[in-house]
């Protein structure tokens, strides 16, 4: 079988490709629904890959399989207006410590608002919003941030990475590859998927 590829532009392709990674986060389910890992081999419509926790994955590619990457970007490009995706864990005294932030393309604006749990770590949540002021001072950076019915101020660390989407196609899910794939476990252990988001120059999907 082979993988039907879409005459789309790669823009375009790419925030099909989130907006569906938007509603699936949007779920709860009681089975794993996404993997987090590394392309350990190729082979047709499957991949190898090895897990963030050492597990051996087998993924079954789908004919609807959509591909976006994930690339470096920079606190500057967090600044007002922008709609941006944030996984966060408790810092001391309250604070909502950024593991990471993705910056969505505009045609995304107001996908997946919100304030939600996720599964990066331990009390992790994802929020989607809207920056409305970034902040620099001596204490360090933080970004404040709105959505629908509420708004939460994010601490920027050292370790915060900050990505956006690119434009990926099929070729490159390749050996030595990270990656994020969206789908479900299958019965025989494997894992299905339409959506997979991969790291572009070396870079691990941190969401």
């Amino acid at each position: 079988m082979s993988i039907r590829v879409f005459a789309t532009p790669p823009l375009i392709a790419a925030t099909v490709f989130a907006l569906s990674l938007s509603a699936a986060s949007a779920q709860q389910s009681p089975t794993p629904t996404k993997v987090r890992g590394e392309i350990e081999r190729v082979d047709g419509d499957s991949l190898a890959v090895k897990s963030r926790s050492g597990q051996d994955v087998k993924l079954q590619l789908q004919p609807d399989l959509r591909v976006a990457g994930i690339a470096a970007s920079s606190l500057s490009e967090v600044k007002p207006g922008a709609f941006v995706g944030a996984t966060t864990v408790p810092g001391p005294n309250g604070a909502h410590n950024a593991v990471e932030i993705h910056i969505f393309p505009e045609a995304m604006r107001g996908t997946g608002e919100g304030s939600r749990a996720w599964d990066l770590g331990p009390n992790s949540t994802m929020t989607n919003a809207t920056v409305d002021q970034s902040v620099t001072s001596n204490d360090g950076n933080t970004v404040k941030v709105k959505y629908k019915g509420g708004e939460k101020v994010i601490t920027v660390t050292p370790k915060t990475q900050i990505v956006t989407y690119v434009p990926a196609e099929r070729s490159d899910l390749k050996q030595g590859a990270k990656i994020i794939a969206f789908g479900k476990t299958l019965p025989d252990g494997s894992f299905q998927t339409s959506r997979i988001a991969v790291g572009q120059g070396g870079i691990t999907p941190p969401m």
